[in-house]
């Protein structure tokens, strides 16, 4: 195995784990900026007021899209398997 070889996995892996949180860090950021809003509107300045609702809507996000991770994760574990006899020379 070259180092080009390994390179190109760990970019592979990399990108895909980028790839699998890019939608839970989103919904964070948007949650985290409507709650952001409603406290500069009302001006409650309650710092525990922001966790509860990422919270939940990360769950709900990951709960649906759990099946889309698995795939991918799957995806890539499959060709990686399949491609270890090239990989070994």
């Amino acid at each position: 195995m070259t180092d080009v070889t390994v390179m190109t996995l760990v970019k592979e892996a990399i990108k895909l784990s980028l790839f699998l949180s890019f939608p839970l860090l989103f919904t964070a950021l948007i949650v985290g900026l409507a709650i952001s809003i409603f406290q500069a509107v009302t001006q409650i300045q309650e710092m525990t007021l922001t966790f509860v609702p990422k919270i939940l809507a990360m769950a709900l996000v990951l709960f649906f899209s759990i099946p889309w991770f698995i795939k991918k994760l799957v995806n890539f574990t499959e060709n990686l398997i399949l491609n270890i006899p090239g990989l070994i020379k």
